[in-house]
């Protein structure tokens, strides 16, 4: 997304950036310390049809069967039996009237609809470390949902463009990024909403076992991928940075507010459920484009794994795309490092073939050309490199 909507740019200035606002009036510490205060409210009846409520939400089932055939929905069955049970285990007893997707785009999001539709992009999958720090994000917007904010920013509305507009964007992604401006008077959630949200959400993930600390450390590692891009240009990519500002300020209540009590963090279990799904969104985060946010992001990987052949090659990838200053002998670097593993992904010698072309390598450019070959017979540019190889001989 290259530009912003003036009614996004109001969104932006009143959405999340105020989370916890109110907590911080009242006293984070007492939050921190007492998080059974916070009550959630039992299970809720589908509304009639006839009132203003009941309208939204058989509009919202008609876009969410029309979501389910969509292409980016990610249909992989244990990754979507995965996420139920992590949303199951947060709902405390809302678990039968919520449905959760997976979404294909490369963006740190989530969201949820009045009606119990969870959307969960790959972007943020992709970021996210661990089980708990998904369930942060989770625990979040099912925070809205729970207090009901969106249906309450509806009837403040009484709008029925912005309502459908809002629809539009439920029901496929692609029209989401562009839309997310114009149904900023239905989203741009209040101070109050957006503090309610966050001690909720909260409460969920405490109450279910996590460590709440985790929280803060996601807003932390966005915070790193912001600072990157100069801060006022981060909410251009259309990702979280959007639609919750990340500061400093809310890393640190976020910490607060989680108190000191420790809990389960999940990351072997997170791990292996994204793992079969991981390497494509890896490829889209390269494709996205966003070069700088990307590096820190595989950075930050690296920095945990510095043997993850998939993100080694990611991270070469970015720099021979990039092609900034050192970037050519960064991305040889890199690639010749993730070719010497066991798994290294096959488009890792596609790219060290044109690393090497670049050089005048003749020799090593066919080398790694045909280890492509080798590894990817069937691929969709397999003739395209055959040509490459045959330039060389």
């Amino acid at each position: 997304m290259t530009a912003t909507h003036p009614a996004r740019r109001g969104f932006l200035r009143s959405a999340c950036g105020h989370c916890l606002g109110l907590g911080l009036a009242v006293g984070l510490p007492a939050f921190a310390q007492d998080l059974s205060a916070i009550q959630v409210p039992p299970r809720f009846k589908r509304p009639a049809a006839d009132t203003d409520e009941g309208g939204l939400w058989g509009m919202m089932d008609r876009e969410e069967a029309r979501m389910k055939r969509s292409p980016l929905t990610i249909k992989d069955k244990e990754l979507q039996a995965y996420l139920h049970d992590l949303v199951c285990k947060l709902s405390d007893g809302h678990c039968p009237d919520i449905r959760v997707l997976a979404v294909r785009t490369p963006h740190f999001n989530a969201m949820m609809a009045p009606n119990g539709l969870l959307l969960v992009w790959s972007g943020l999958l992709l970021r996210v470390e661990n089980e708990a720090q998904l369930a942060a994000i989770v625990g979040h917007e099912m925070g809205h949902y729970l207090e009901r904010h969106t249906v309450e920013q509806l009837r403040a509305a009484k709008d029925t463009a912005v309502v459908s507009t809002m629809v539009g964007m439920i029901g496929g992604v692609g029209t989401f990024l562009g839309q997310i401006g114009l149904a900023a008077n239905l989203f741009a959630f209040s101070r109050e909403h957006e503090s309610r949200a966050d001690r909720m959400g909260m409460r969920l993930m405490r109450f279910a076992g996590y460590d709440g600390q985790q929280a803060a450390v996601v807003w932390g590692n966005l915070l790193e991928e912001m600072k990157v891009t100069g801060g006022k240009d981060a909410g251009k990519t259309g990702d979280i940075f959007d639609t919750h500002p990340v500061t400093a300020g809310r890393r640190d209540e976020l910490q607060q507010l989680a108190g000191t009590a420790g809990g389960e963090v999940g990351e072997e279990r997170y791990r292996k459920a994204i793992a079969p799904l991981r390497f494509d969104w890896i490829q889209d985060e390269v494709k996205r484009g966003q070069f700088e946010e990307s590096l820190v992001l595989f950075n930050r990987m690296l920095k945990k794994d510095p043997k993850d052949a998939e993100v080694l090659y990611a991270r070469g990838e970015i720099h021979r795309l990039r092609d900034d200053g050192g970037d050519a002998a960064r991305a040889l670097a890199d690639l010749e490092s993730a070719s010497r593993m066991d798994k290294a992904p096959a488009e890792t010698f596609r790219s060290l073939g044109l690393v090497y072309q670049q050089r005048q390598d003749k020799p090593a450019a066919a080398q790694a050309f045909q280890g492509y070959l080798a590894k990817a017979p069937q691929a969709a540019d397999a003739a395209l490199v055959r040509g490459y190889l045959a330039e060389l001989q």
